[in-house]
């Protein structure tokens, strides 16, 4: 049995991941936003389109666009936890923008999507159904657009890791690939391990 699985059998899902944030146990956290997708975030030009970024945790991201003037921002966890750790840092985000639930019921369509440490935390054998949820909830014309780590798939994680191979055949059927490469601004703990992708809904 797959290692989350595993670690999941007596719990729901938000249980789990609310009990790793009551307990700290967030190794993923960096405390400020991702340098790649700040990079990518700092060359939007339309301040009003809506954005998501699901799976967030504590959405340095979504703070980063909040306070740079982004009026459509919206964040999604399945832990209450991480939504109530912006609130208390970001007090005017605006509560219907904080969307607590499972991504998998989201019917609400989007721009643009932020990826963030969110595909990888799924269990592998949740990814084509990632994949036909995005293609879903994004506009036609619209963007998936973030990070994927680039190392062995293994039954150990989360983090789950894959290769841009696996991915570019995951992807294609749904989306246009812009974009899939190494990460050049990586932290240094990932450095080498990210790939930065901008996927494109026809």
């Amino acid at each position: 049995m797959p290692y989350l699985a595993a670690v999941i059998e007596n719990k729901s899902m938000d249980t789990y991941w609310t009990d790793r944030y009551k307990n700290s146990n967030t190794p993923w956290d960096m405390g400020s936003p991702s340098p790649p997708l700040t990079a990518f975030l700092q060359k939007l030009v339309h301040k009003d389109q809506e954005i998501l970024i699901p799976g967030a945790g504590n959405a340095y991201e979504i703070e980063w666009l909040h306070k740079n003037g982004f009026t459509n921002a919206y964040v999604m966890d399945i832990s209450q936890i991480p939504l109530d750790n912006l609130k208390s840092r970001v007090p005017d985000f605006p509560d219907s923008h904080l969307l607590f639930g499972d991504f998998f019921g989201l019917d609400k369509k989007f721009d643009l999507i932020i990826e963030q440490t969110f595909f990888c935390a799924l269990q592998p054998n949740q990814r084509k159904d990632y994949v036909k949820k995005m293609a879903e909830i994004i506009k036609p014309g619209g963007k998936l657009a973030g990070v994927l780590f680039d190392f062995a798939l293994t039954e150990q994680g989360p983090p789950f890791g894959g290769s841009q191979e696996e991915y570019e055949k995951l992807f294609s059927p749904y989306f246009t690939i812009a974009k899939m490469e190494r990460c050049y601004n990586s932290i240094k703990p990932r450095m080498g391990s990210e790939l930065f992708f901008e996927l494109i809904k026809p």
